[in-house]
């Protein structure tokens, strides 16, 4: 049974007709952004998945932003936002949902595990790269760095030069950080004549 995706536009008004204010929908590019509150983030993407003319089967990606430094004017909004990317296999779209994060010193928002357990991996990379923490996670910890490491370096203001460095210690049997031994120095690419 194959079935036709409605015009985007068309998609958007059922989204409206069943979240109502909970949502803002954008139509761009022909895709679909949700906007949604951290309060009722939960709530809507387990109805999402789970309403029969909706019927999200599959979350393909979630990540963290940044916005702190977004393009060239400075950003006046919430800090980190979390975005999600959702097909629906029977009804033949796609969604992309984005929830800005209420608090920009301790980014929290609810884990959407319980409703895609796909969810996991990807909310342990946005809480490593980014300190966004999903509660009610489980297992929330570090994913691409390791476990000593201060900070969280897809954060805008993560300094570019490091203090320290990270190598294996064959005697001690364990990954030590030590004192970086690097000078600083800036690299000006070479200028060919014209």
């Amino acid at each position: 049974m194959k079935s036709t995706s409605p015009a985007p536009e068309m998609f958007a008004q059922t989204l409206q007709r069943h979240f109502g204010k909970r949502v803002s929908t954008h139509v761009s590019l022909g895709q679909t952004r949700i906007d949604v509150d951290a309060n009722d983030y939960l709530d809507v993407m387990q109805r999402l998945r789970d309403e029969p003319d909706l019927c999200f089967e599959q979350l393909i990606d979630l990540c963290g932003i940044d916005h702190s430094a977004y393009g060239k004017t400075l950003w006046t909004g919430r800090r980190f936002a979390v975005v999600s990317q959702l097909l629906s296999i029977s009804k033949n779209r796609r969604a992309r949902i984005r929830c800005f994060v209420p608090d920009d010193i301790f980014p929290s928002i609810p884990s959407i595990r319980p409703v895609w357990n796909s969810a996991d991996w990807f909310e342990r990379e946005a809480f490593d790269l980014f300190g966004i923490v999903f509660t009610g996670h489980g297992n929330l910890r570090r994913l691409l760095t390791d476990y000593g490491f201060d900070g969280h370096p897809l954060r805008k203001d993560f300094p570019v030069s490091g203090k320290v460095e990270a190598r294996y210690d064959a005697g001690r049997g364990r990954v030590v950080n030590e004192p970086t031994t690097a000078k600083a120095r800036e690299i000006m690419p070479r200028r060919f004549p014209e």
